[in-house]
């Protein structure tokens, strides 16, 4: 039964849903999915056309909206048209010209293009008091265990190399054995450690389970991720969304992510200035411009 008031949530539209999706309805969890996937576009629609979009009624539209803890719908799309004032063109015009005809040089433009899209897209998701949670809980762990499967467990390695000057000890599941080795060795981390999830679909089960495992423990988890409907973030103690959706798969976009993330971890670890605001200030311009060492 919904609640006559709203429910007490703050931050972006993402990180509201993610608050709350497992405990949304099917049809206000339908709602949300496409709300993540086109947000662009649901900023421009009346409560009529995302109703008709999603297939729902106005008033089932509105409650979505006082689920996520607005007033009404008029707030909700206020909150969605915020975050796109910048923008420069809909995402989807950036599909609309490659097909089996293109040439490469068109190819190659038009992922350049999406990856630069979705990037734009990830730092106008970003909350300062995330980023400087996320970087705080990196520091303060005694230990840290990167954890994914797939190209994740690449980017992990990458991850791991990169956080070993900043934190006492820093392991990934790359050789690890498989997740049973890696279960074995997460067996062994408390409250104190953290582990890092990196999972983008098609999302690994072995994360979620191992996850899952360590949640039980009251370890923390910091999720790299792509939405909030994704798997590991009701198991995460906190989820930094990157915009991966693209016409061909792209690690980069994640890659990116950790640098920047590494980046901010690199100067809050060598710097006394402790600013809320400062740390996403620092992680945009390595979203953008991709300049971090990798030596």
């Amino acid at each position: 039964m919904n609640s006559p008031h709203p429910p007490v949530l703050s931050g972006s539209i993402n990180e509201r849903i993610g608050h709350i999706y497992a405990d949304l309805s099917k049809s206000h969890k339908i709602t949300a999915d496409y709300v993540v996937a086109n947000a662009f576009r649901a900023a421009t629609m009346s409560i009529d056309e995302l109703a008709t979009a999603v297939g729902i009624s106005n008033a089932t539209a509105n409650r979505f909206a006082r689920a996520l803890g607005f007033e009404g719908y008029p707030q909700f799309r206020a909150e969605l048209v915020g975050g796109f004032e910048s923008m420069l063109a809909p995402i989807e015009n950036l599909r609309s010209g490659i097909d089996r005809n293109s040439s490469i040089g068109e190819i190659l433009t038009h992922a350049l293009s999406e990856d630069i899209s979705n990037l734009e897209s990830t730092v106008r998701s970003l909350n300062a008091e995330n980023c400087e949670r996320a970087v705080q809980m990196i520091l303060n762990a005694k230990r840290i265990f990167i954890l994914g499967y797939g190209a994740s467990t690449f980017l992990g390695g990458i991850m791991c190399h990169a956080l070993t000057n900043y934190c006492p000890s820093v392991q990934c599941n790359v050789g690890s054995g498989g997740p049973a080795q890696a279960s074995r060795q997460l067996y062994q981390f408390t409250p104190e450690d953290l582990v890092i999830a990196i999972s983008f679909p098609r999302y690994s089960n072995d994360v979620v389970t191992l996850l899952g495992q360590v949640r039980n423990r009251k370890v923390p988890v910091l999720a790299l991720t792509d939405k909030p409907s994704s798997p590991v973030v009701p198991l995460a103690s906190l989820a930094l969304y990157i915009k991966t959706k693209a016409h061909f798969n792209s690690e980069g976009i994640v890659l990116s992510m950790i640098e920047a993330l590494v980046s901010a971890v690199a100067h809050r670890f060598e710097s006394s200035v402790d600013y809320a605001t400062e740390t996403t200030e620092l992680m945009l311009p390595w979203l953008y411009q991709g300049k971090h060492s990798r030596t």
